[in-house]
């Protein structure tokens, strides 16, 4: 067993273990992801506002969506997507704290999410640099 399987096995295997605490000595896991979900609705904004003031068709609906329920109408109690683009192979999608969803008044509210296109961590990260 390789010394990240072992870690992950022994840190989830035990009871009482607040993983948002874990730290790398300089972050815990709590705060970079809290990070992560700020950066994630402050690039969703930019990328409204961005394209609000260049497209000019009024028919075309905005890129940043969000939404309670997937797309086969499952959800995660206590989380709701956030996403950018519907398009097939350009997709970013994160799973924010409902407690976020007022921050994200900006984004189209859809019923269900678009279908999900199989994107993974490295797509995300590609798909990110790949945006402006």
């Amino acid at each position: 067993m390789n010394k990240e399987i072992a870690i992950n096995t022994i840190i989830s295997g035990e009871p009482g273990i607040d993983t948002n605490l874990i730290s790398d000595g300089y972050h815990t896991f709590g705060e970079l992801y809290e990070h992560r979900i700020h950066l994630w609705i402050i690039l969703c904004k930019i990328y409204e506002y961005e394209w609000a003031a260049t497209n000019k068709n009024p028919q075309s609906s905005c890129p940043v969506w969000k939404s309670q329920k997937h797309s086969d109408g499952s959800h995660w109690d206590g989380w709701f997507i956030l996403g950018l683009t519907d398009n097939n192979g350009r997709q970013i999608t994160y799973h924010l704290p409902e407690s976020k969803w007022g921050e994200c008044a900006f984004a189209v509210e859809l019923e269900k999410c678009p279908e999900f296109d199989g994107h993974t961590s490295a797509d995300v990260l590609q798909r990110i640099k790949e945006l402006f």
